[in-house]
Order: structure tokens, then sequence, then C-alpha cells
């Protein structure tokens, strides 16, 4: 007889709990963008019928930037799920060509499947939670209300506690449904998305081919920019001290018969030099990969940067699982530099750090209330941020006005 361990099981259950909740976040998170999908495919057809009598081509130019406005939405919902849709070339505007464009037409075919089905899997979404909740705890309150009252689906009278369990089993059955087909109902709502929406195959990928290509030289002169500083480090730093070291000790040694105390001097300097590049080479390693990432997690390592900051800093983390060790780096680093800015150019009295993990994407909020202003091209590290953060084809947003506050925002794939 196999006998499973306890910790598989429950590693098990925690997974399916977490599959289950991030499928139904997704699925009502669509139910937003398919009620306005029904809207914009209700407007079309009034606009195809009504064309005729010549009121239909006044509606059709605003069904067709609705179509288009609605197409950009979701692509950019399902780009904060993790779900990366590279964007076709612009659409036409012009009614005419609109209509024997590609792209419009995928949209079209997009439109009327997340407007009837997507809508569909997203009312389930929302109501299978509210179902399994009332019905499950229905033998707890029951005998407070009348006998009139019935399940979630309307079906069957609680007068015994034998109804109320049976309530209470279909309660049960409402979980299952959502635990074993949410994931599925989440991906089926998402697929006329990942399809249609996406460049056709015949698309000019030009411009995304040279943006990854940008993206690469920038994270290679990073990477050789990084490689330089930890060469500079090395070699002002500990390297100096090493050969102080072994010059005090070979003219110690010199000097231990003729003048101990004189000998004794210089072992001590030495020993001090000696420990101060110990300290350097630990500064080192850690500016290569932090030590504190892999003993104390993400958030761990985001509340001492934010002990150590000179501003009041406030750090609010949600990341449940860990994420690739480049990101968590890059992470750390961008909140580094962010913290290190406000704390020198800013005069702000408060900051706070907010760290999120959503549908594999790590999201960075960094804000504080100082005087506003930054600016990349003034030397205060924003553009070495943006290179780190392009390296992992994350995105960057930075909000400063004059008179502040500061607002930045990094976005990174949590795979790396």
């Amino acid at each position: 007889m196999t006998v499973v361990p306890v910790t598989s099981v429950r590693e098990t259950a925690v997974r399916t709990l977490r599959a289950a909740a991030a499928a139904t976040g997704r699925l009502v998170g669509g139910l937003g963008t398919a009620s306005r999908a029904l809207g914009v495919l209700l407007l079309s057809a009034v606009a195809a019928v009504t064309a005729p009598a010549g009121i239909g081509l006044l509606l059709a130019p605003l069904a067709l930037r609705a179509l288009h406005a609605l197409a950009r939405r979701e692509r950019e919902r399902l780009a904060r799920r993790g779900v990366d849709i590279v964007p076709p070339d612009p659409p036409p505007v012009r009614l005419r060509s609109a209509l024997a464009d590609p792209t419009t037409r995928r949209e079209l075919r997009w439109l009327v499947r997340h407007g009837t089905l997507g809508l569909l899997l997203g009312l389930l979404g929302l109501l299978l939670p509210l179902c399994a909740v009332r019905d499950t705890t229905f033998p707890l309150w029951w005998w407070l209300v009348p006998e009139t009252t019935t399940t979630s689906v309307g079906v069957g009278t609680a007068h015994t506690w034998l109804d109320a369990v049976a309530a209470m089993l279909l309660g049960v059955g409402w979980t299952a449904i959502l635990l074993g087909l949410g994931p599925g109902m989440a991906r089926l709502q998402t697929a006329p998305a990942r399809r249609l929406l996406a460049a056709g195959p015949g698309t000019d990928l030009s411009l995304r081919v040279a943006e990854l290509t940008a993206t690469r030289a920038a994270a290679l002169d990073a990477h050789a920019t990084e490689l330089r500083r930890i060469e500079r480090s090395l070699h002002d730093g500990a390297q100096n001290r090493l050969v102080s070291v072994t010059v005090l000790l070979g003219a110690a040694r010199r000097m231990a018969a003729r003048d101990p105390a004189g000998a004794d001097e210089l072992l001590e300097r030495a020993q001090s030099a000696a420990e101060q590049a110990l300290a350097e080479l630990r500064s080192v390693a850690r500016g290569i990969l932090p030590p504190v990432l892999a003993d104390r997690g993400l958030a761990g390592a985001l509340s001492g940067l934010a002990a150590d900051c000179g501003v009041p800093c406030r750090v609010e983390a949600d990341v449940p699982e860990r994420c690739a060790a480049s990101v968590e780096a890059t992470a750390y680093f961008v909140v580094a530099e962010a913290l290190t800015n406000i704390a020198r150019h800013s005069g702000a009295e408060r900051a706070s750090v907010t760290v999120r993990a959503r549908g594999g994407r790590l999201r960075l909020r960094i804000e504080d209330d100082g005087r506003g202003g930054a600016d990349e091209e003034g030397g205060s590290g924003l553009t070495g941020i943006r290179r780190r953060v392009a390296a992992l084809d994350g995105t960057l947003r930075l909000t400063s006005p004059p008179g502040g506050p500061t607002l930045l925002e990094a976005e990174l794939p949590c795979g790396g």
C-alpha cells in the first residue's frame, strides 16, 4: 500500500485552491469586457440592420471605434494577467477599408464569442462562488428564516434538518465544480482573445523584432556596465587593500627580530586592512546577488531596505510564491535605487513600497511625497533602472510632476 505524504496532499490542496481563486478572478475580470462586448455587438447589429435606411451608416463609425477600443482594452487586461498578446497593426478607421481589413474581421469574430460565451462564463465565475457559500452554509442559518427558503437555484424548500443538509451537499457540489472546472473555464474564456486579437500570420512583426533587439542590446549593455562596476570595485577597493596587507606583513616579518613593538603596530594595520578588504568583498557580493533574497525572500529583503532608508518608508508585500532569482534581484535593485533617490534628491517626508504578484506578473509601486520633477536625464539612476527592467521584458512608468508626488511603477514577468 502506497502512503501519500501529508505535505504533498496539503500542497496539492493549496495549489488547487489558488488555481481556482485565480481562475475566478480571471472569469470575473472577463465579465466586465464581456458585458461591454455584448453592448458593442448589439450596436453593430443595429448598425447593420439599419444600414439600408442610412441610419446604420451613421452608427457604423461609432461601433467601429468602440470595437477597436474594447479589443485594445482586452489585450491590456490579459497582459496584466500574464497573457502576452502581440497586438496587430492599427486597423483602418474608414468604414470601407475596415470592412475589408483582416484585423477588423478577427476582432468582430472575437466580439461575437466574447459577448456570448465569454459573458456566460463570466457570469458563472461570479455566481458559482456565491452559490457555493450560500448553500454550504445553509444549515447554519436556515432556521432563522421562513420555511419558504429555497436553495440558490430556487428549487426545493427546507422544512427539516435533512433538507438543510441536502442544500449543503448542493453547495459542496458547486465548490467541486469551481475547483475542478474553474481553470478550464478561464482558459476557454481567454482562448478567443489569444487566437483572434493577436497579430495575424501575415502581419509584419518587424517592429516587435526591433523592440526585442533593442531590449537585448540594452540588456547586454547593462550587463557590461555591471561587470565594469564590479571590476572597478575589486581593483580600486579590495585588491588595493590586499596589496597593502601583503606589504605590511612583509615589513612586519622583517622588523620582528629588531623591533617587536613596531612589528606589532604593522600587524595591527595589516589586520585592519584585511578586515576592510573583507567588508568590501562582501559589499561587492551583495551587489551581484544580495544574500538576503535567498535568506528572507523578496518581502523580507525589501523590509530591510525600507528600514535602512533615510526617509520613513512603509512596505506592503503580497508575493505568495517565489519568483525567478533574476526577477527578485531586479525588483530588489529597482527598489534600492528608487529609495536611494528618494533619500538624496526628493526632500520627501514619507515613502511607500507596494509589491504584488498576480497572474504571472510582479508589480512594484514606489511612491513618495517629495518635490517631484524626477528626470531620467538627470543622472539619478533612472536610466539604469529602466535598462534592468527592460532586460527582463518588463515595463517601467514614471510620474513625477513638479511639486510631487513621484510615482514609479515597474512590472516584471515572474518567470524571468
